[in-house]
Protein backbone atom coordinates (compact mmCIF):
# COMPACT_ATOMS: atom_id res chain seq x y z
CA UNK A 1 0.00 0.00 0.00
CA UNK A 2 1.40 3.40 -0.99
CA UNK A 3 1.41 5.66 2.04
CA UNK A 4 2.24 9.37 2.19
CA UNK A 5 5.49 8.47 3.92
CA UNK A 6 6.52 6.14 1.11
CA UNK A 7 5.53 8.72 -1.50
CA UNK A 8 7.69 11.38 0.16
CA UNK A 9 10.59 8.96 0.40
CA UNK A 10 10.21 8.00 -3.26
CA UNK A 11 10.15 11.63 -4.43
CA UNK A 12 13.15 12.50 -2.26
CA UNK A 13 15.20 9.52 -3.46
CA UNK A 14 14.44 10.26 -7.11
CA UNK A 15 15.27 13.95 -6.80
CA UNK A 16 18.42 13.28 -4.79
CA UNK A 17 19.75 10.72 -7.27
CA UNK A 18 18.92 13.01 -10.17
CA UNK A 19 20.88 15.85 -8.56
CA UNK A 20 23.87 13.75 -7.42
CA UNK A 21 25.55 13.80 -10.83
CA UNK A 22 24.19 17.15 -11.94
CA UNK A 23 25.99 19.87 -9.97
CA UNK A 24 24.07 22.64 -11.74
CA UNK A 25 20.74 21.11 -10.69
CA UNK A 26 21.89 20.63 -7.11
CA UNK A 27 23.19 24.19 -6.95
CA UNK A 28 19.85 25.55 -8.17
CA UNK A 29 17.77 23.51 -5.73
CA UNK A 30 19.76 23.81 -2.51
CA UNK A 31 19.18 26.35 0.23
CA UNK A 32 21.06 29.54 -0.65
CA UNK A 33 19.71 32.49 1.38
CA UNK A 34 21.63 35.01 -0.74
CA UNK A 35 19.89 33.96 -3.96
CA UNK A 36 16.53 33.77 -2.22
CA UNK A 37 16.91 37.38 -1.14
CA UNK A 38 18.50 38.72 -4.35
CA UNK A 39 16.57 36.70 -6.95
CA UNK A 40 13.36 35.84 -5.15
CA UNK A 41 13.99 32.08 -5.49
CA UNK A 42 11.67 31.17 -2.63
CA UNK A 43 11.16 27.67 -4.00
CA UNK A 44 14.54 26.80 -2.48
CA UNK A 45 12.88 26.68 0.95
CA UNK A 46 11.19 23.46 -0.21
CA UNK A 47 13.40 22.05 -2.95
CA UNK A 48 16.42 21.97 -0.63
CA UNK A 49 14.60 19.40 1.49
CA UNK A 50 14.32 16.94 -1.39
CA UNK A 51 18.01 16.69 -2.33
CA UNK A 52 20.98 15.39 -0.32
CA UNK A 53 24.73 15.73 -0.18
CA UNK A 54 25.54 12.04 -0.65
CA UNK A 55 24.14 8.54 -0.32
CA UNK A 56 24.76 8.24 3.44
CA UNK A 57 23.05 11.57 4.08
CA UNK A 58 20.06 10.36 2.07
CA UNK A 59 19.94 6.90 3.67
CA UNK A 60 20.07 8.25 7.23
CA UNK A 61 17.25 10.74 6.67
CA UNK A 62 15.03 8.32 4.75
CA UNK A 63 15.61 5.53 7.26
CA UNK A 64 14.38 7.83 10.04
CA UNK A 65 11.50 9.10 7.95
CA UNK A 66 10.34 5.59 7.07
CA UNK A 67 10.09 4.25 10.62
CA UNK A 68 8.87 7.33 12.47
CA UNK A 69 6.93 8.82 9.55
CA UNK A 70 4.94 5.59 9.24
CA UNK A 71 4.10 5.76 12.95
CA UNK A 72 3.12 9.46 12.90
CA UNK A 73 1.07 9.02 9.74
CA UNK A 74 -0.81 6.18 11.46
CA UNK A 75 -1.36 8.30 14.59
CA UNK A 76 -2.65 11.20 12.50
CA UNK A 77 -5.08 8.89 10.73
CA UNK A 78 -6.39 7.73 14.11
CA UNK A 79 -6.71 11.31 15.37
CA UNK A 80 -7.98 13.06 12.25
CA UNK A 81 -9.48 10.31 10.11
CA UNK A 82 -9.29 10.86 6.37
CA UNK A 83 -7.72 14.28 6.94
CA UNK A 84 -4.74 12.71 8.68
CA UNK A 85 -2.74 12.48 5.45
CA UNK A 86 -3.18 16.20 4.80
CA UNK A 87 -2.02 17.07 8.31
CA UNK A 88 1.00 14.83 7.82
CA UNK A 89 1.94 16.44 4.49
CA UNK A 90 1.47 19.92 5.98
CA UNK A 91 3.68 19.05 8.95
CA UNK A 92 6.50 17.74 6.77
CA UNK A 93 6.53 20.42 4.08
CA UNK A 94 6.02 23.32 6.44
CA UNK A 95 8.80 22.04 8.69
CA UNK A 96 11.27 21.92 5.80
CA UNK A 97 10.58 25.58 5.04
CA UNK A 98 10.18 26.90 8.59
CA UNK A 99 13.32 25.15 9.87
CA UNK A 100 15.37 27.11 7.34
CA UNK A 101 13.98 30.55 8.23
CA UNK A 102 16.54 31.27 11.00
CA UNK A 103 19.33 30.27 8.63
CA UNK A 104 17.89 32.51 5.94
CA UNK A 105 17.93 35.58 8.18
CA UNK A 106 21.40 34.72 9.48
CA UNK A 107 23.00 34.02 6.08
CA UNK A 108 20.98 36.12 3.61
CA UNK A 109 23.98 38.35 2.82
CA UNK A 110 26.45 35.46 2.51
CA UNK A 111 26.64 34.30 -1.14
CA UNK A 112 28.78 31.31 -0.22
CA UNK A 113 26.35 29.67 2.20
CA UNK A 114 24.47 26.56 1.03
CA UNK A 115 22.63 23.73 2.76
CA UNK A 116 20.48 20.82 1.68
CA UNK A 117 18.69 17.80 3.03
CA UNK A 118 15.41 16.75 4.63
CA UNK A 119 16.68 17.03 8.21
CA UNK A 120 14.30 19.84 9.21
CA UNK A 121 11.26 17.90 8.01
CA UNK A 122 12.48 14.63 9.48
CA UNK A 123 13.21 16.30 12.83
CA UNK A 124 9.62 17.59 12.91
CA UNK A 125 8.32 14.06 12.30
CA UNK A 126 10.55 12.68 15.05
CA UNK A 127 9.28 15.22 17.57
CA UNK A 128 5.66 14.78 16.53
CA UNK A 129 6.21 11.11 17.36
CA UNK A 130 7.80 12.03 20.70
CA UNK A 131 4.99 14.30 21.89
CA UNK A 132 2.37 11.70 20.91
CA UNK A 133 4.31 8.68 22.21
CA UNK A 134 6.93 10.00 24.66
CA UNK A 135 7.54 6.66 26.36
CA UNK A 136 8.37 4.75 23.17
CA UNK A 137 12.07 3.93 23.08
CA UNK A 138 14.18 5.47 20.35
CA UNK A 139 17.70 4.37 19.51
CA UNK A 140 20.79 6.08 18.17
CA UNK A 141 23.79 4.23 16.78
CA UNK A 142 21.59 1.09 16.79
CA UNK A 143 22.38 0.42 20.44
CA UNK A 144 21.84 3.42 22.72
CA UNK A 145 18.11 3.39 23.44
CA UNK A 146 16.01 5.50 25.79
CA UNK A 147 12.47 6.89 26.07
CA UNK A 148 11.76 9.38 23.31
CA UNK A 149 11.22 12.35 25.60
CA UNK A 150 14.72 11.91 27.09
CA UNK A 151 16.44 11.43 23.75
CA UNK A 152 14.50 14.38 22.35
CA UNK A 153 15.57 16.65 25.20
CA UNK A 154 19.21 15.71 24.69
CA UNK A 155 18.89 16.24 20.94
CA UNK A 156 17.42 19.73 21.33
CA UNK A 157 20.18 20.72 23.77
CA UNK A 158 22.86 19.32 21.47
CA UNK A 159 21.44 21.08 18.39
CA UNK A 160 21.19 24.37 20.25
CA UNK A 161 24.77 24.40 21.49
CA UNK A 162 26.23 23.06 18.24
CA UNK A 163 24.27 25.70 16.33
CA UNK A 164 25.89 28.38 18.43
CA UNK A 165 29.35 26.98 17.70
CA UNK A 166 28.77 26.60 13.91
CA UNK A 167 32.05 24.76 13.47
CA UNK A 168 31.15 21.47 11.78
CA UNK A 169 29.38 22.64 8.57
CA UNK A 170 26.10 21.04 9.65
CA UNK A 171 22.95 23.17 9.76
CA UNK A 172 22.08 22.46 13.40
CA UNK A 173 19.62 25.36 13.38
CA UNK A 174 17.46 23.43 10.89
CA UNK A 175 17.50 20.42 13.22
CA UNK A 176 16.60 22.56 16.23
CA UNK A 177 13.81 24.58 14.64
CA UNK A 178 12.43 21.58 12.76
CA UNK A 179 12.17 19.75 16.09
CA UNK A 180 10.44 22.68 17.80
CA UNK A 181 8.08 23.12 14.87
CA UNK A 182 7.07 19.46 15.09
CA UNK A 183 6.13 19.95 18.74
CA UNK A 184 4.29 23.21 18.09
CA UNK A 185 2.39 21.78 15.12
CA UNK A 186 1.03 18.89 17.18
CA UNK A 187 0.09 21.18 20.06
CA UNK A 188 -1.83 23.49 17.70
CA UNK A 189 -3.67 20.86 15.68
CA UNK A 190 -4.22 18.47 18.61
CA UNK A 191 -4.11 20.35 21.96
CA UNK A 192 -4.79 17.18 24.04
CA UNK A 193 -1.27 16.08 23.05
CA UNK A 194 0.09 18.32 25.83
CA UNK A 195 -1.96 16.62 28.54
CA UNK A 196 -1.16 13.19 27.13
CA UNK A 197 2.55 13.93 27.08
CA UNK A 198 2.51 15.32 30.62
CA UNK A 199 0.52 12.38 31.97
CA UNK A 200 2.78 9.74 30.44
CA UNK A 201 6.02 11.43 31.46
CA UNK A 202 4.96 12.16 35.07
CA UNK A 203 3.68 8.60 35.44
CA UNK A 204 7.08 7.28 34.31
CA UNK A 205 9.03 9.68 36.49
CA UNK A 206 6.94 9.65 39.67
CA UNK A 207 4.62 6.68 39.35
CA UNK A 208 1.35 8.62 39.20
Amino acid sequence: MLTVTLALIGITVLMSFYAFNRPAVQTRLMMNPYNIKRKGQYDRFLTSGFIHKDHMHLIFNMFSLYFLGTAVERDFTILFGSNGAYYFIALYLMAIAVSDLPTYFKQKDNPGYNSLGASGGVAAIVFAFIILQPMQYLCIFFGLCMPGFILGSLYIAYSYFQGRRSSDHINHDAHLYGSLFGLLFCIVVYPPSIAGFYSQVTHWLFGY
